[in-house]
C-alpha cells in the first residue's frame, strides 16, 4: 500500500508542481513530507505538513490537503484520508487526470470502509472508463447496496476482459440473474460453471434446481440422468429436497413432474411417503385425475382409509359418484371416519339417484 501512495505522489503531483508556481514555504514542505514518507518517517512527514499554512482556496491549500491525505492513508486512517482527500477534490484546483485520480482512490478508501454508496456516486458516471479494479468496486458495491441489474451488465464487461476470472464471478452471474428471474441467463451462466467443473455434483444439481424453477422439470431430469450416466451418485435427500422446493415454490405441476420421472428412472425408491407427495402434487396442480390414480394406487397397496377417503374426494370432485361410492367402502373398512364416510356416502347417494333420474326422462 505504501509503495502505491508514494508512486502516487511522485507520478501526479510532479506536472502541477511543474506546471504552476508554488509558495516556496509550501514547496519545501511537500517535498521534505514526501521525502519522509519515503523513508518510513512518518512523524516527520506530518511535522513538515503541519508546519505550514496556506491561503484558503489557493493551490496550495488543495495539495497540503491532497498530501495530509496520503499521509493518513499511509498511517492506516482512511478516514482522515477520506476526508482529507475530499477536500482537496472539491476544491477545484486539481487538473482533470489529478482529479480522476483521486476519485478512483477515493473509491478505494470508501470501499475499504464499506462505504458502498459513495462508491457508486464516485465512479458510475465514469463506469465505461474503468480499469478491471474500478469495474469490480463497482459491481461489489451495486452487490453490497442489493442493486443486481446495475451489477450485472457490469459484469459481463468484467468477465469479457477476464474469461477465466475466479468461480465466484461465475456464481455471482448466477445468482443474480437468478434473483431477477433470468432464468436462461442464470442457466446459461451455471452451464459455464459446470464446464469448468463437470465433475462437481454440486455444480449439476444446481442446474438441475434452476431449469426446475424456470418450470423446466423435463429438462431437469434430464441434467440429473445426464449427472448419473458420469457416474455421479445424489443422495435420496437431495432429490427429495429438489421436489420439496418445487412445492415451497408454488409449482406443484413442476414438482409432480419432476418427481414421477425420479421416480419411474429409478434415481429414487419409491416409497409410501414419495408416492403421496406425488399424489398430492398433482392435486395441487388441479389434475384430478392424476392425482385419483396416484391415490389409488397407494391406497390399493396400503389399504389405509385415509388414503381411500383421498381417492373418494378426488372421485367426488370429478362428479365419478359410482367410483367415489366404491372408494368410501374400502375407506370404511380401512378405518376411515365413520361420520366423513356416511356424509360423503349420502351425497355421492343422492348425486347418482339424481343422475339416473335425469337420464329416465
Amino acid at each position: 500500500m505504501r509503495r502505491l501512495l508514494f508512486v502516487a505522489l511522485l507520478t501526479l503531483s510532479a506536472p502541477l508542481w511543474a506546471a504552476q508556481t508554488l509558495e516556496p514555504g509550501v514547496l519545501r514542505a511537500l517535498g521534505e513530507a514526501q521525502q519522509a514518507q519515503q523513508r518510513g518517517d512518518l512523524q516527520a512527514a506530518r511535522r513538515a505538513l503541519d508546519g505550514v499554512k496556506a491561503a484558503p482556496g489557493s493551490l496550495e491549500q488543495a495539495l497540503l490537503w491532497r498530501s495530509r491525505g496520503y499521509l493518513a492513508w499511509t498511517e492506516g486512517n482512511r478516514r482522515g484520508a477520506i476526508e482529507a482527500l475530499e477536500q482537496a477534490l472539491a476544491s477545484g484546483k486539481l487538473e482533470p487526470a489529478q482529479a480522476g485520480q483521486e476519485r478512483d482512490n477515493l473509491a478505494r478508501l470508501n470501499y475499504a470502509e464499506g462505504r458502498h454508496a459513495k462508491v457508486v456516486e464516485l465512479l458510475a458516471a465514469r463506469a465505461a472508463g474503468l480499469d478491471d479494479d474500478g469495474l469490480q468496486m463497482l459491481i461489489q458495491s451495486y452487490q453490497a447496496l442489493k442493486q443486481p441489474a446495475k451489477a450485472l451488465p457490469l459484469a459481463e464487461r468484467y468477465l469479457a476482459r477476464q474469461p477465466q476470472a475466479g468461480d465466484v464471478w461465475l456464481q455471482f452471474m448466477v445468482a443474480a440473474n437468478a434473483q431477477l428471474k433470468r432464468d436462461a441467463e442464470a442457466e446459461r451462466w451455471q452451464r459455464r460453471l459446470l464446464a469448468r467443473h463437470p465433475d462437481d455434483l454440486q455444480a449439476w444439481q444446481q442446474l438441475a434446481a434452476l431449469q426446475q424453477r424456470a418450470g423446466a422439470p423435463d429438462k431437469a431430469l434430464a441434467t440429473l440422468r445426464t449427472a448419473q450416466r458420469r457416474g455421479l451418485r445424489f443422495a435420496a435427500a437431495e432429490l427429495d429436497n429438489l421436489t420439496l422446493l418445487a412445492g415451497a415454490a408454488g409449482q406443484p405441476w413442476q414438482g409432480a413432474r419432476l418427481l414421477a420421472g425420479l421416480l419411474d428412472s429409478g434415481l429414487l425408491n419409491r416409497t409410501a411417503e414419495r408416492e403421496e407427495r406425488l399424489a398430492l402434487f398433482w392435486w395441487q396442480a388441479r389434475e384430478r385425475a392424476q392425482a385419483a390414480a396416484a391415490y389409488r394406487q397407494l391406497a390399493e397397496r396400503s389399504g389405509a382409509g385415509r388414503h381411500w377417503l383421498r381417492v373418494a374426494q378426488l372421485e367426488l370432485e370429478r362428479e365419478r359418484w359410482q367410483a367415489a361410492l366404491e372408494a368410501l367402502n374400502h375407506a370404511e373398512r380401512g378405518g376411515a371416519d365413520r361420520r366423513q364416510v356416511r356424509q360423503w356416502r349420502g351425497w355421492a347417494q343422492q348425486q347418482l339417484e339424481g343422475a339416473a333420474l335425469l337420464s329416465s326422462r
